[in-house]
Formats: structure tokens, C-alpha cells, sequence
């Protein structure tokens, strides 16, 4: 049996795709008889037979739409990926405007808040060991870690070991019992006016050199209140002398060390890395003209490909006392340019419009404008 070939027109129905990706879109369907069409003649019928189908045309239709929708999606991603890390991958992004945010510059600070104690996104716990009489060196690691915390490795981050705050040794300035700031009334000759004694307000300043005074006398002269933290190892000063509790702020070193932190409320299935972003085949009826230029052209690269792979089956044709040569290294040959050739092209079109460079181009054109602004002369005005 005789195996068709293209007779010069077509007639396209859904499914005459391998894929099917576009056949529901009527812009499409419209589109792929006109492609053969013109491939077909491109390729040079009706002088010469072309060894093709109509479905070898529509599927280099195809090929060529999912190849131009490929490389912009790419490009989006590769120029989005930052902003995108951490969305939702439920919502599909294609032909969707991508605004920048501090999402992700926000979210790593979050780590050095933690550091700090000023926020993060990990939990401080508080814990508490009973000091000894005369004991002064602590293992946090055997006292608490192993029986809180199922000897999972703590990290402490605050010790509460303070001395007693000096204000507790000095008398209340607003007591009229205080340490020198509070007189009899009847010495200013107002005590007619109250039934007792009342208060002379002392400036701040005086309070605060006071607290300073007996903060630097305990310090000085007396055994401070300090401690030294090495691996989980607690050493107080001065030496207790009595049972008491001393309490700390803690995390959890497998905590702060996970990889795989999330914020709060934060959904499982999120954007992680460039596999997974939700950039889809774009619809055919909304790529612009030059992107279907561009799509014409990659197919009928396609179909010069096809044409030179069936043709290279046979080397020549025997004819009467003579052979026929084959073109189908040559067409193979320059199919394989002309991708390049388009390729290369768009990769470079889309690079110019990265977000990067457009804002280069922005501030460019900003400072030129700024300079040809100056140029132009002021008028003056006399009063």
C-alpha cells in the first residue's frame, strides 16, 4: 500500500495532536491548517513532493508553541525564582505579573532575631536547675537537657543571674522615710498646711547617681554576681550559700540547625527550587505576533528536520540509467542552524528585558534625564 503524502491542505480536528495541548484553543486549530499550508510550500510543494502528513506538520506546530512557551517560561522563572521561593505552588504564574517583595530578605533576618532574642521563628524556652550551698559548677546537659528535653542538645541563650537590684538598698526618694529626700514640712514653715510631714521631690539625677554609687561598691568590693557558660558547663560566682533556683532561656540546637524551617501558617506545598514553580504552557490565542513569528519559524525548522530524517533513509533513487540523490543531510544540517539560530535569538531578547537590566535601563535613563533637565535655562524673575 501506497503511503500518502501531503497533497497541499489540510483539515485539522482535535486530537490529530501527539499531546493535544492546544487543541482546545479555536485560535490554534485555526492556526495549524494555515502552518501546513505554508510550511508545505516553504519546503517546495507543489514542485517537489513533500514526504510529509498532516500530522507531521501538527506536531511541529505543537513542538514549536511548547518550545517558544518553554524557553519564556524559563526565562520568568530563572528572573522570579527569588521572589518566588516560599508561595504556593497551587497557583498557576503564567502570564501573571510577579511583584518583588522582602518576603525572603525578611524571613532570613528572621535567623539573626533568633540570635539576638529580638523574634525569629524559633521558640525560647525557659528552664530552671536547683543551685547547692557551696556547689558552684552546673552541667545544664545532665541537670536538665537529659530529663526535660529527652537528652536532645539544648543551647542557652540567657542566665538569670543577677544581683539584687540597688534600688532594693536604697530607701524609696518619695517615702517620707527615704534616705535624705524627704524633710519635715515645718522646716519650710508649711506645716500649718498638713496634719503630718509631706515630700520634697529630688531631681532624677540624684537617684540615679545614688543607684550608680552602691551598684559600683557591690561590684568593687564585694564578690560580684557573674557566671561563665562553656559547652553547657555552669559556673556561678560567688559560690551559693544557700538552695535557691536559678532559671534560663534555652533553644533547641536541632531547631535553630533545621533547614526546613517555615514561617507560621505557612503551607506545606510551597515554591522550593526551579522543578517546581507553576509556570505552564502558555494559551496559543495570547502570544502576540512576533512570539507566533517565532513559532512559524521553529516549526518550519521542524518540519525541514523531519523531512531531511526521511529522506536520509535513502542516500539516492534509483532512476533509469541513473540515481537520484537525496537532500536530507542538507536539510537536517540547516534545520539544526536555524533552531539554533532562533534559540539563541529569543534567549537573548528576553535576557534584555530581565528585571535586572530594566532597571539598569531605568536608572540610566533617569540620569539622563536629570542632565538634560539641568540644560535647560531658568527663567529670572525681578520683583
Amino acid at each position: 500500500m501506497a503511503v500518502e503524502i501531503w497533497q497541499g491542505s489540510s483539515s485539522f480536528a482535535a486530537g490529530d495532536t501527539p499531546y493535544g495541548f492546544y487543541d482546545t484553543d479555536t485560535e490554534y486549530t485555526s492556526s495549524a491548517d494555515k502552518f501546513s499550508v505554508w510550511a508545505g510550500r516553504r519546503l517546495g510543494h507543489p514542485i517537489v513532493d513533500i514526504e510529509l502528513q498532516s500530522g507531521s506538520f501538527y506536531a511541529c506546530f505543537e513542538e514549536a508553541v511548547t518550545e517558544y512557551s518553554a524557553q519564556v517560561n524559563q526565562f520568568n522563572i530563572r528572573d522570579n525564582l527569588f521572589h518566588l521561593q516560599g508561595q504556593e505552588t497551587g497557583s498557576v504564574l503564567t502570564g501573571r505579573r510577579v511583584t518583588p517583595t522582602l518576603g525572603r530578605t525578611v524571613f532570613l533576618s528572621q535567623q539573626y532575631g533568633t540570635e539576638a532574642g529580638a523574634g525569629g521563628y524559633i521558640d525560647w524556652k525557659k528552664g530552671s536547675i536547683s543551685l547547692v550551698s557551696g556547689s558552684q559548677e552546673y552541667d545544664l546537659n545532665a541537670l536538665y537537657g537529659a530529663a526535660s528535653e529527652s537528652n536532645a542538645s539544648i543551647e542557652v541563650k540567657k542566665v538569670f543571674h543577677d544581683p539584687p537590684p540597688a534600688i532594693t538598698k536604697y530607701y524609696d526618694p518619695y517615702s517620707t522615710t527615704g534616705y535624705g529626700t524627704a524633710n519635715m514640712m515645718e522646716g519650710f514653715g508649711f506645716g500649718s498646711y498638713s496634719p503630718a510631714t509631706s515630700f520634697v521631690l529630688m531631681p532624677v539625677f540624684e537617684d540615679l547617681l545614688r543607684i550608680q554609687a552602691i551598684e559600683f561598691n557591690d561590684q568593687i568590693r564585694k564578690s560580684s554576681y557573674t557566671f561563665t557558660l562553656i559547652n553547657n558547663k555552669l559556673r556561678i560566682f560567688p559560690i551559693p550559700t544557700s538552695p535557691q533556683k536559678l532559671y534560663f532561656d534555652y533553644i533547641l540546637t536541632s531547631e535553630r540547625n533545621n533547614t526546613l524551617v517555615t514561617s507560621s501558617g505557612e503551607p506545606i506545598d510551597v515554591i522550593s527550587d526551579y522543578s517546581n514553580v507553576p509556570y505552564n504552557n502558555m494559551q496559543y490565542q495570547y502570544i502576540n505576533d512576533v512570539g507566533k513569528q517565532w513559532i512559524r519559524k521553529y516549526g518550519l525548522a521542524l518540519c525541514k528536520e523531519l523531512l531531511g530524517n526521511i529522506r536520509s533513509k535513502y542516500g539516492a533513487i534509483p532512476i533509469p540509467n541513473a540515481e537520484m540523490n537525496m537532500d536530507g543531510e542538507t536539510l537536517r544540517s540547516e534545520a539544526a542552524t536555524e533552531k539554533e539560530q532562533l534559540i539563541t535569538e529569543l534567549r537573548e531578547t528576553l535576557e534584555q528585558t530581565s528585571r535586572k537590566l530594566m532597571m539598569e535601563a531605568d536608572s540610566e535613563e533617569s540620569t539622563r534625564l536629570q542632565e538634560k533637565l539641568s540644560k535647560v535655562p531658568l527663567q529670572i524673575y525681578i520683583g
